[in-house]
């Protein structure tokens, strides 16, 4: 998201302001007017000044855009599907030689780069990889970009005190992809062709997608890659369409568990699909299928595509789920509050890992924050040691309770559900922190991080 919609997103408006800036935007264009409102229904008071600079800036550079990725699974011929896998081939092996070439210079006292690494490996190319000629200059390049990238954050974690893991080497297989594009756009030519469902990519030619792409902008590359049997192509779009933004719904808690996948403040429990759970005894049969196969053999690559697909599966209903939910919550609450788990800690318990896992807490949260950017919510993360099953929410006493305990019964007369009061503590301390923060930094769009509490959470569950 450009920084612009960064700045509406946090500013306060003075109410003798108001029809001027409606003025200014309705000679601009309609796209600035959906923050205007929501940032005069807060009525808060505060200065001017950037959303004029935010003004300029838009009369200057146009339309408010923003990257957005759509992945639609393809239906490629025969000869395509080789192309793509001889593709994904030619980038794992420059990724594997640019490693192996980084370290060796690096332990000969070198300075190693990502552009020195292309370099040489396109001199090198037509001399001891032929082979990589056959398909888009891309595939190599962006491959040594991305161990560029992996080593990038790798130093940033050891110089933030982290412990970072190592660039490793790509197994074929897995993870497999290329970058398919055309390279930089041509005068009056996107770098690549979407026309309904086919996209045009270089040395293929036209290939056919399952569906269209969701929103209209202009395709600024794309990533072919295979999970499981199939093929997919990632588009990025840089697009002005984006989800709507709430329209003063409120605060709402959000309290995540295994039986049921989020209880929230205003009553409403959406149930957990488990999809995993359920789909377990499948699992094992074709798991031990598998294994029984001779290694190299046709019928072992069948019984390993039929148990990818059932993986594959598996993770598109959690996704899809998750997908529902999180969209909701973004466009029709102003502020959401959540808490942040220790999903590392919780999988250590042996007994509720799987379920865990399959609950996708992880997963919820990174699309939970993307969307709150798009769409102008605040999501407020609770501090993880706060104890919001333990706290009345009305009273605020803290009762010693254990996970068997499913209900919270204080002396003031509250009795309610574990889950529904966590979720009204989360959406009282949200409402507290996002109004504390108001002027801070990190306000306004985006996240907010609570303080530690003194108080030890439980483990959730």
């Amino acid at each position: 998201m450009s920084l612009e919609l960064h700045d509406l997103g946090s500013l306060k408006i003075h109410q003798r302001d108001h029809s001027y800036l409606k003025a200014k935007a309705r000679s601009l264009g309609v796209e600035l007017l959906p923050y205007i409102r929501q940032l005069v229904h807060e009525a808060v008071q505060r200065d001017l000044d950037i959303l004029q600079d935010a003004i300029e800036i838009h009369e200057a550079k146009g339309p408010l855009k923003m990257l957005r990725a759509h992945k639609i699974k393809l239906d490629p011929t025969k000869e395509q599907a080789h192309y793509f896998a001889c593709s994904c081939g030619v980038a794992r092996h420059a990724y594997n030689w640019a490693l192996a070439e980084w370290k060796r210079q690096y332990e000969a006292g070198g300075k190693p780069s990502e552009m020195s690494l292309r370099k040489q490996y396109n001199a090198l190319k037509p001399i001891e990889f032929p082979w990589a000629l056959e398909v888009t200059k891309n595939a190599p390049q962006q491959a040594i970009k991305n161990l560029g990238t992996a080593f990038q954050n790798f130093f940033r974690n050891v110089k933030a005190g982290k412990k970072p893991g190592y660039p490793k080497f790509k197994k074929k297989g897995l993870h497999d992809s290329f970058r398919a594009d055309n390279g930089p756009q041509k005068a009056g030519e996107h770098a690549v062709q979407v026309d309904g469902k086919t996209v045009k990519l270089s040395k293929v030619g036209i290939v056919r997608m399952r569906e269209s792409l969701r929103f209209a902008g202009q395709v600024i590359s794309a990533t072919v890659s295979r999970q499981a049997d199939g093929w997919y192509v990632t588009l990025l779009v840089d697009t002005a369409d984006c989800l709507s933004g709430p329209l003063g719904g409120g605060v709402i808690g959000v309290d995540l568990g295994i039986k049921e996948l989020a209880t929230l403040s205003n009553g409403e429990v959406v149930p957990a699909l488990k999809p995993h759970r359920a789909a377990h005894q499948r699992l094992v049969r074709l798991s031990r299928s598998l294994s029984r196969k001779k290694k190299g053999s046709s019928n072992r690559a069948k019984a390993k595509a039929k148990l990818a697909r059932l993986h594959q599966r598996i993770s598109n209903i959690r996704v899809d789920a998750l997908n529902k939910l999180t969209t909701r919550l973004a466009t029709e609450f102003d502020t959401i509050g959540i808490e942040d788990l220790n999903v590392r800690g919780m999988m250590a318990n042996r007994h509720l890992a799987r379920s865990i896992a399959d609950a996708g807490f992880a997963e919820f949260r990174r699309q939970l924050e993307y969307k709150a950017v798009m769409t102008g919510a605040r999501v407020v993360v609770i501090d993880r040691f706060f104890p919001s099953s333990k706290t009345c929410s009305v009273c605020g006493t803290i009762h010693p309770m254990k996970l068997s305990d499913r209900v919270m019964v204080c002396d003031c007369g509250n009795v309610l559900d574990r889950d529904l009061n966590a979720a009204l503590n989360i959406r009282n301390k949200a409402a507290s922190s996002a109004v504390s923060a108001c002027g801070e930094e990190g306000s306004g769009h985006g996240s907010i991080v609570t303080k530690p509490a003194s108080v030890k959470q439980e483990v959730e569950v």
